[in-house]
């Protein structure tokens, strides 16, 4: 069983229509869609937006489903020269960048109780997943992810979390689903299709490429699935 998240509709409906045998189920609030691709059992979740909900989703998904790993896909926010529009960022380690207990003397990002900052994705997935990018002609990064209750939409805020956290890549979800999958023991990785550029004019960008960003990134998750 392979586990797919998105935090939005517009990310999982390429997946979704490949999907045969389809069964749905609402779970916590989540509408989890079960069936094949490509022979293979999967399970699919619209998420919704933000850390909490992708949190709720991805441990109903483990509790109900115990997929032998998840995949979190959609668009972010570029943070490196190396990758522009539609491009992907693929997880080595995800973090989450508006934790912050600093004035307690703990380096930013640090998640009291497993008390780490960045979570390892897991690298055999991640290099998997990029090597799957690249056969659809598409560039891939394999590197940090960070995530964050924010559209980042500031050339000071995008410098930072790049510079804190040696991020290659800013959006929403995967930092908490990769909290989720490491207590759980759950491999995980996190895929990424570069939608804006996470600087000033991001909210230009972002409704101008999401939809063609979401539909590469599920594209390269599809791939993923058939070779895995």
């Amino acid at each position: 069983m392979i586990g797919i998240i998105c935090a939005m509709q517009i990310e999982i409906d390429k997946i979704n229509e490949a999907i045969e045998n389809k069964e749905t189920e609402v779970v916590s609030g989540v509408t989890f869609t079960r069936g094949t691709l490509f022979s293979k059992e999967v399970v699919t979740a619209v998420c919704g937006v933000g850390k909490v909900f992708a949190a709720i989703c991805a441990e109903a998904m483990i509790i109900k489903y115990s997929p032998e790993v998840i995949i979190n896909t959609g668009v972010a926010g570029t943070l490196t020269k190396e990758l522009n529009i539609c491009d992907v960022a693929v997880s080595e380690y995800v973090v989450q960048h508006d934790m912050d207990t600093s004035p307690l003397g703990d380096p930013v990002g640090l998640l009291s109780g497993i008390n780490i900052v960045k979570i390892p994705a897991d690298y055999a997935v991640a290099e998997k997943i990029a090597a799957c990018v690249e056969r659809i002609g598409l560039k891939s990064v394999i590197g940090t992810i960070a995530s964050g209750d924010q559209f980042i939409n500031s050339a000071d805020k995008k410098s930072y979390i790049a510079s804190a956290f040696n991020a290659i890549a800013c959006e929403m979800e995967g930092g908490s689903i990769g909290h989720v999958c490491y207590v759980n023991k759950t491999p995980f990785a996190v895929i990424r299709a570069i939608s804006d550029g996470a600087g000033d004019d991001s909210h230009m960008d972002y409704p101008t490429f999401a939809r063609m960003a979401a539909d590469k990134g599920a594209e390269a998750v599809k791939l993923f699935v058939k070779e895995y």
